[in-house]
């Protein structure tokens, strides 16, 4: 079972990261959301509350095969604040393991150099911030370890790409046509 773990600030984007939750946990993978804010309560920007599996400071990421960061305001901005986040990211890329971004929260990725000479998306007026990439206006793309995606908007897409890059297209075939997704 592959391992995944979607990491959530207060502020975040509540579809980009409970969307992926749940496509991901349809093709089987073992997904845990992990709060970044000393609580289990995660404060989404839309007021909506969440429950998170683990807090950051209690989790082994030893297994973990794919990290993954929704966006949202100020999510966004406490993820990329968040010290040990930003180490585990550094460490997860050094070790190839899949990364992935959505909306606002690629901004973290570019500012780290992770998406130097590689193509990504983001949130419109996120673009400026991939340093180094080469911008492209799809819903989600995946360059080597690193997939990005545009917004809430592109959450089901995105979801899908991450079951591709894990399991393979025709498993991500079956969930989208399992979800009835067109």
């Amino acid at each position: 079972m592959k391992e995944v773990c979607v990491f959530l600030a207060d502020g975040f984007e509540e579809i980009e990261g409970l969307t992926v939750v749940d496509i991901l946990r349809r093709a089987g993978a073992c997904v845990k959301t992990i709060s970044v804010t000393g609580d289990y309560t995660v404060h989404g920007a839309h007021q909506i509350d969440v429950l998170a599996d683990e807090l950051f400071e209690k989790m082994d990421f030893q297994n973990m095969e794919m990290l993954v960061l929704p966006g949202g305001m100020p999510g966004t901005l406490h993820l990329k604040e968040h010290e040990g986040l930003r180490k585990l990211l550094l460490s997860a890329y050094e070790r190839k393991l899949q990364i992935a971004a959505i909306c606002a929260a690629p901004s973290i990725l570019g500012s780290l150099g992770f998406l130097e000479g590689r193509q990504a998306c983001a949130y419109p007026s996120f673009e400026e911030a991939l340093t180094g990439a080469a911008v492209v206006q799809k819903p989600t793309v995946t360059d080597g370890n690193i997939t990005t995606g545009r917004g809430m908007g592109a959450a089901i897409a995105f979801g899908l790409r991450l079951v591709s890059v894990l399991y393979g297209e025709e498993k991500a075939q079956e969930v989208k046509k399992a979800i009835v997704y067109t």
